[in-house]
């Protein structure tokens, strides 16, 4: 859906709401700490600033909200809130963390910022983080998802360093209109795809469908499946596969990188990948998906938001495709793990009135009929355990684009049939993620490109990639990535 429709559908649930938020009684005025008066004064207005990292329909659905509760509660409290996007999720982690140092030409900090935990705990370890569990009652704090509460208690203590305020998971995207194509001529079925191992065996029964396709050209198929952010699959499937890699208590992380869980983890994407049946050519896989390199593929919730209408082979070959949206496959007979992703917003210090208005906001925007708005604009999913259920985002009213109505119902059946799972914060955590996101990808990646060079010089599929089947090639990989990974281990 184009930013244009969607801040005209926004502007359409805003007219029905906003005149009853500015008389509703349900946000009980926050106190300066419990049990003492609100320092918020309607005719004082204070001023607080929100950081974040939206773009897009995204952050088209997010200023909406900003305006609709300075003009509803933020109007009646004396609040107004200024929304400012700091472009990707580095620029905002950076200039976080430059403003909190207090580095020369940085900005003030701002009283609200949007953060994933590693982050959240570096500045939270620099000071000056409110710890949100004073300001929110025992109802309040139990109305939302217990994981998504829990994600900033660094402590183990029950503090709440960071408030959930939009979450998501993983989807698998299909091209239907490929894989009807696809599925006529080899009997594939959406079954085929509900566990890793299936999706294995489909991408290769594609891979050796499109070769066949062009008999006179040998070793020409196309890949079928991709995958973002790979460290989930890495987290996830170790989950799944009964093994949590970075366990951490207070803090600090203790490795658990067991081989035989690397080893599966291994033979279900590098061995698949160097053989063709799966890919990675542009920054998304969504971007595979438009160019035709790939029909399937493992990515956010929210991110389905960018996945395009039509493939563009080539200047010559366009065509509309249609989009299904299936649960993400797990590892067969593993346990029920999802990802839990997506920031929170964390409060800085500042006056009890800067922090009061934070709260209120925070609350505003996750309260049920708030947040399943912003939901079915941007592909996020509702904070709140009232909200985050299919027949409440289907019958609010708002009006959702297809591809979200495809997208919205498997997500939610998605965190409340599996286990939700993020990594606890922890020191240097955001680089030791890094390692489980490139380690695997980029030795396949660089592995393709060997294969592709033998085989235009004459070399069969198998003899191409002999050398990188081999117990001692994993094992090699293996050893080097534990021992980056031992690195960071109790830091």
């Amino acid at each position: 859906m184009c930013a244009e429709m969607g801040i005209i559908m926004i502007r359409k649930k805003m007219t029905t709401f906003c005149v009853a938020l500015t008389v509703c009684t349900a946000f009980a005025g926050c106190a300066a700490g419990k049990g003492k008066d609100s320092p918020l004064d309607a005719s004082h207005p204070v001023t607080i600033e929100v950081w974040n990292y939206y773009n897009g329909d995204q952050l088209t659905a997010f200023d909406n909200l900003v305006k609709a509760f300075n003009e509803s509660l933020g109007k009646e409290k004396g609040i107004i809130v200024k929304s400012s996007s700091q472009g990707s999720v580095n620029d905002l982690e950076n200039n976080v963390l430059a403003a909190i140092r207090g580095e020369v030409g940085a900005a003030e900090v701002p009283n609200i910022f949007m953060a994933y935990a590693d982050t959240a705990y570096s500045a939270d370890q620099m000071g000056g983080i409110v710890d949100l569990k004073e300001y929110l009652s025992e109802e309040e704090i139990s109305s939302y998802i217990e994981s998504y509460i829990t994600e900033g208690d660094f402590s183990g203590n029950g503090e709440i360093k960071i408030f959930p305020m939009a979450k998501s998971t993983e989807v698998l995207v299909l091209n239907k209109t490929d894989w009807d194509l696809f599925a006529a001529e080899t009997g594939a079925n959406y079954e085929d795809l509900k566990d890793v191992e299936g999706l294995v065996k489909t991408a290769q029964a594609y891979y050796e469908w499109t070769d066949a396709a062009t008999p006179d050209i040998a070793g020409d198929g196309r890949a079928f499946y991709g995958r973002d952010a790979m460290a989930n699959y890495m987290l996830i499937g170790s989950m799944q596969l009964g093994t949590e890699i970075f366990q951490v208590s207070d803090g600090k992380m203790t490795l658990n990188f067991k081989k035989e869980t690397a080893r599966k983890l291994w033979d279900c994407y590098y061995i698949p990948f160097v053989k063709g049946y799966f890919a990675a050519a542009g920054r998304f896989r969504s971007d595979d998906i438009k160019t035709g390199n790939i029909i399937a593929y493992v990515g956010s919730s929210s991110g389905v938001t960018f996945c395009p209408e039509t493939v563009n082979r080539s200047e010559n070959e366009s065509y509309p495709i249609e989009l299904e949206v299936l649960p993400c496959p797990g590892f067969m007979d593993g346990e029920a793990y999802t990802v839990q992703q997506g920031a929170g917003m964390v409060v800085t210090e500042g006056s009890e009135a800067e922090i009061c208005a934070s709260v209120e906001f925070l609350k505003w925007f996750t309260a049920d009929e708030q947040n399943i708005l912003f939901s079915v604009q941007s592909g996020y999913l509702p904070v709140k355990k009232t909200a985050n259920n299919k027949e409440a985002i289907l019958n609010s009213g708002a009006e959702i684009s297809p591809n979200m109505e495809k997208t919205l119902p498997v997500a939610v059946d998605t965190v409340n049939e599996n286990t939700t799972y993020t990594t606890r914060a922890f020191e240097e955590g955001t680089k030791a993620r890094n390692i489980l996101e490139y380690a695997l990808s980029d030795k396949a990646a660089a592995d393709r490109i060997t294969v592709t060079e033998r085989m235009a010089g004459g070399q069969s599929l198998e003899d191409a990639v002999a050398e990188f089947c081999t117990d001692e090639y994993f094992d090699a990989w293996y050893e080097e990535t534990l021992e980056r990974l031992l690195a960071f281990e109790n830091k």
